[in-house]
């Protein structure tokens, strides 16, 4: 097991959200360090089950010898190809951590992160094929400009496509060092680092396909949990954040409110719980930084 791979975000407050039945099937769409798993394994009686993703191997040995727990080394956008395999058509609830470990910030190799100089890579799995370095030697200025601002929300980010098309020109990129002395010499002043983040956070987002992949598994969700069942997603990225709101306000990613029927009925998979995203407190946020960007929602099945 890797010894502090990842501090889980809004423990208490996620697992309480799955409103946990002892002899229940529940769903870790992101296992990680495998904190979450763990305490919903607590509530889990001799007969309940879990079913947790990751298809990245660093992952892999943190799973815990129980029996009630199944580990898929797999991308949870498989969700129900993988439940119909084990033979649950439908689940209790579904828990998703989305985003980043701290394990793989803290991974130089990895190259998710601009503190340490690696390969410029960013893959959070062995079946994606395009790394960071081949978007960013690769893409079009229209497609490079659109990552930025989209997954981004980087500032001025026509001066840093420029700049990176500029430089590709001469010496491909190749490592995180070489694409933040290029950044650099492009970011605001007082906000080098948030920048500097920005520009990584596209970069890893676009790799990982992160937007398609939520999509893919929420549409998924009212076919797989049972009426009463939860669905429980903590977002990083006002994009993701967004998607997920949407779904549970009107079952559609692109609607904030949800069509009615001849009788003005609101035709919606799902009831928010939680009226408003629930984030971390002071104190979570003091002792975990990464929590301070998280938004917790929680939503039942109709």
């Amino acid at each position: 097991m890797i010894t502090e791979y990842h501090i889980p975000v809004l423990l208490k407050t996620s697992v309480d959200g799955l409103n946990i039945k002892p002899d229940g099937v529940y769903v870790d769409l992101t296992f990680g360090g495998g904190g979450h798993s763990r305490e919903i394994l607590k509530h889990l009686g001799p007969h309940g089950r879990l079913v947790a993703f990751d298809q990245d191997a660093d992952a892999w040995g943190n799973a815990p010898e129980d029996d009630r727990f199944i580990l898929i080394k797999h991308n949870f956008r498989y969700l129900q190809h993988f439940l119909d395999y084990l033979g649950f058509e439908k689940v209790d609830g579904v828990l998703g951590d989305l985003g980043v470990s701290s394990h793989h910030f803290d991974s130089p190799e990895r190259g998710f992160s601009f503190r340490f100089d690696g390969a410029l890579d960013m893959r959070m799995g062995p079946g994606i094929k395009v790394t960071a370095a081949d978007i960013v030697n690769r893409y079009s200025e229209e497609k490079l400009f659109s990552i930025f601002k989209l997954y981004g929300e980087v500032p001025s980010c026509g001066k840093l496509v420029r700049a990176i098309l500029n430089a590709r020109n001469q010496t491909p990129f190749k490592t995180t060092g070489h694409l933040k002395d290029l950044a650099q010499t492009v970011a605001p002043r007082k906000d080098v680092n948030k920048f500097l983040a920005q520009v990584f956070q596209a970069l890893r987002i676009e790799v990982n396909k992160e937007m398609e992949v939520l999509e893919d598994v929420v549409m998924q969700m009212p076919k797989v949990i049972k009426p009463g069942g939860r669905l429980v997603v903590i977002a990083y990225h006002s994009l993701e954040d967004r998607m997920v709101k949407n779904f549970i306000r009107s079952g559609d990613f692109s609607k904030s409110q949800a069509e009615t029927d001849l009788y003005g009925h609101r035709e919606v998979p799902f009831k928010a719980v939680t009226r408003k995203a629930v984030q971390a407190g002071d104190e979570e946020v003091k002792e975990n930084p990464r929590a301070r960007s998280a938004k917790l929602r929680i939503a039942e099945k109709l």
